[in-house]
């Protein structure tokens, strides 16, 4: 048992007993919390009515997986490609780094060929940072490519250590404690990967193991860095929901029983059950000054914390940009279709090509008389996106009205009404097509020879830019 005296919170103003009692409970059986985890059903979520304070911090960040994670659920990437991501993460993340960190395999020539070239933009953002197996080659390729942190992984729940590693919890912690050792001798800021937390003993294996960490940091004066990975996707940010499920329960637990700081801590989170933007964001207001996320959440399975919504969960927390460039998420959506071939969903907020676009004709008679109301904000300013109506069958006068407006740019000096024939012309011909048994929405192409076919010469004018005069 380590003691410490009593401490008074700079937070909070209270004296508080800084004493950590938690030791490494070295089981001869694992712990597989059958009454929340039994594989032939859904996974419970229980609850214990304990509530731990949000703990937030002044300054919180991103990093980002793509080049890790992504990569390894995606296509490969080229080392073009990963070059044009790179700098556009730079301008997303701002010069203030936002984005602050980006991780990158080291294993193969294009890895490495990768990251030197990366490395050749001089950017101060994002920090390129490694991720490698726990061994001593893998340390020695950071060192030589002078890579000051790297990410290693120390699976800490028994479903790991008994069922894939074949080890105990003291024969687990040994090892990692050695590979960690060997990191701090070469230098080397290491970044420890908690994988599968929200199934692990919290306090008879993880508080116990990250204290011994936080003691390793003080001794070395390096600032040794946890990943809370959420593996499975299992965590929830319920108040009051108990361990090993608990959000703010592992965040809580990790700053005030391990005494690991907010900048030193990070989550990790996968999107299996759909939670995985609303824990990163719970991971912030409780303690954990980094979230670890992936470009359009590219990752495994069902992928990682996409890094646009958190772009966009910081300003809303913060209520300030903060040096952001929004305008890079579309440039981003773009690239990856164009020029990866990677389809993203269109309904993808914020990248998909129809986040800001309406079918239903009541949505597009209100856009017609005021963006605001079924726009979640202005989209074009923000995202250089602007709010668009996908023309079917239940589009009526008003998504027409607004189709013509948008695509001919007919801007708000001289836009096409509701009355004018042109529209109702052109209604009639969609409706044509659908009473003939399409189902799918009208193309661009399509509309616009509608236009033609309705009033060549008024199709002639706007096709031109002389529909004002």
């Amino acid at each position: 048992m380590n003691k410490h005296p009593l401490t008074r919170n700079k937070k909070t103003g209270l004296l508080e007993l800084s004493e950590h009692t938690y030791e490494l409970r070295d089981v001869k059986e694992p712990e597989l919390y059958r009454g929340i985890f039994d594989f032939g059903k859904v996974p419970k979520v229980i609850f214990n009515k304990r509530q731990v304070p949000m703990n937030t911090p002044e300054e919180f960040w991103i990093t980002d997986t793509t080049f890790r994670d992504g990569q390894q659920s995606a296509a490969p990437y080229t080392v073009e490609q990963i070059v044009t991501l790179y700098k556009l993460l730079a301008r997303l993340g701002g010069k203030k780094g936002i984005v602050r960190q980006s991780e990158f395999f080291l294993y193969s020539e294009k890895d490495r060929k990768a990251v030197e070239a990366c490395k050749q933009e001089n950017l101060k953002f994002p920090e390129i940072t490694a991720w490698i197996r726990a061994n001593p080659a893998d340390f020695e390729l950071v060192k030589q490519m002078e890579i000051k942190e790297t990410g290693i992984l120390v699976s800490c729940s028994d479903y790991h250590i008994f069922n894939k590693m074949k080890l105990t919890r003291k024969q687990a912690v040994e090892k990692y404690l050695a590979v960690v050792k060997a990191a701090l001798a070469q230098n080397i800021i290491p970044r420890c990967h908690f994988e599968d937390i929200t199934r692990a003993d919290f306090y008879g294996f993880v508080v116990p193991f990250a204290y011994e960490l936080m003691k390793l940091a003080r001794e070395a004066k390096i600032p040794i860095k946890i990943r809370a990975c959420d593996t499975l996707g299992y965590g929830v940010s319920y108040i009051g929901s108990a361990l090993p499920r608990s959000v703010p329960g592992i965040i809580y637990g990790l700053n005030y029983f391990a005494e690991v700081p907010s900048a030193q801590l990070e989550w990790h989170g996968h999107n299996d059950f759909y939670k995985v933007v609303t824990n990163a964001a719970t991971a912030w207001l409780y303690g954990c000054s980094s979230v670890n996320c992936s470009l359009l959440g590219i990752g495994e399975r069902t992928g990682n914390c996409p890094t646009e919504a958190m772009c966009l969960e910081y300003a809303q927390l913060k209520g300030t940009t903060n040096g952001m460039d929004f305008k890079a998420i579309s440039e981003i959506a773009d690239y990856f279709e164009k020029e990866m071939g990677y389809t993203i969903p269109p309904q993808t907020p914020f990248a998909g090509r129809n986040f800001n676009s309406t079918r239903a004709g009541i949505h597009a008679d209100g856009m017609l008389k005021n963006p605001e109301i079924y726009n979640i904000f202005d989209t074009e300013k923000i995202l250089g996106r602007a709010p668009t109506v996908a023309v079917s069958d239940t589009s009526g006068l008003a998504g027409i009205t607004f189709w013509l407006n948008q695509y001919y740019r007919l801007g708000e000096e001289s836009p096409i009404q509701k009355t004018d024939p042109i529209v109702a012309k052109v209604k009639d011909a969609v409706d044509k097509a659908y009473a003939s048994g399409r189902t799918t929405v009208m193309t661009d192409a399509e509309l616009d020879e509608m236009v033609k076919s309705a009033d060549k010469k008024q199709h002639k004018m706007l096709r031109t830019g002389v529909w004002a005069t």
